[in-house]
């Protein structure tokens, strides 16, 4: 069965040097579940502008880190095909007075907790007060123009791709209509079949970080073996902002910090 035309035409947002490994992961899934892309390609589905292999754009020799979310988030404005990185938040920092995190940033409760925990791990909250209170101080030294931290969504997703992240989803597809779950599976040998090629032509075994019950189906997979792995709960659950093991991998890497 052939591949439809509007799923290939999305390989164009990603890096040359991942498109082989692309095209095999659509063959697998071809293959596992026969007419799934077809119906996809004829359905309703985020991201929306062929974004769909847009995580896929830092080049696979660049990676030292697959950081895996759940999906897509389900507002077209939002999902951008890059896990985590919404597409409506622009500013990270409130303009309000006794504001602390933008208003487009507290909506996104996943990003919300993701900068909390990031601030607890550089020691600027701590973890028994990261209410408004808080926030507002770190805000108003955060947009007092030092460049003591970043102002953006757009300059946190430079960083983390600088650092080596790839930031992709475990389900490439949100459908309002279709539980996130099945759509996640259908995308396991797609995965399952990149990663392999990942494992085989990286300089170096880049590290795999799991966010939340979706993203666990994946360790399933005999490939997941050749990858050390870090795994925490999603984001969105409060107990994610006091995470040890994400303290540990993020802090030394300053992602918060201005020019």
């Amino acid at each position: 069965m052939t591949i439809p035309a509007s799923i290939l035409d999305a390989l164009s947002r990603a890096d040359a040097s991942w498109r082989p490994l692309l095209l095999d992961g659509l063959d697998a899934m071809q293959t596992a579940t026969p007419g799934y892309l077809a119906q996809l390609a004829d359905d309703i589905y985020l991201p929306t502008e062929q974004r769909l292999f847009a995580a896929f754009a830092l080049p696979l020799d660049h990676v030292r880190y697959v950081l895996v979310g759940e999906g897509p988030y389900p507002r077209e404005d939002s999902a951008t095909g890059v896990c985590f990185m919404d597409g409506a938040v622009g500013s990270l920092w409130s303009n309000e007075e006794g504001g602390g995190l933008s208003k487009p940033v507290n909506k996104a409760t996943s990003l919300r907790n993701f900068m909390k925990m990031l601030l607890v791990a550089d020691g600027q909250l701590t973890l028994a007060d990261t209410g408004g209170a808080a926030m507002a101080a770190i805000s108003t030294v955060a947009r007092g123009g030092g460049g003591t931290h970043i102002q953006t969504l757009a300059e946190m997703q430079q960083k983390l791709t600088g650092q080596g992240f790839l930031l992709l989803n475990a389900s490439l597809v949100f459908r309002s209509h279709v539980p996130p779950v099945k759509d996640a599976k259908a995308w396991l040998p797609f995965f399952e079949t990149v990663m392999a090629g990942l494992a085989a032509k990286a300089p170096t075994r880049p590290t795999m970080i799991l966010w939340g019950k979706i993203a666990e189906l994946l360790k399933k997979l005999p490939v997941m073996k050749e990858f050390p792995q870090i795994t925490a709960e999603h984001p969105y659950n409060l107990s994610f902002i006091g995470n040890p093991d994400m303290h540990a991998l993020f802090q030394p890497m300053c992602l918060l910090q201005g020019k």
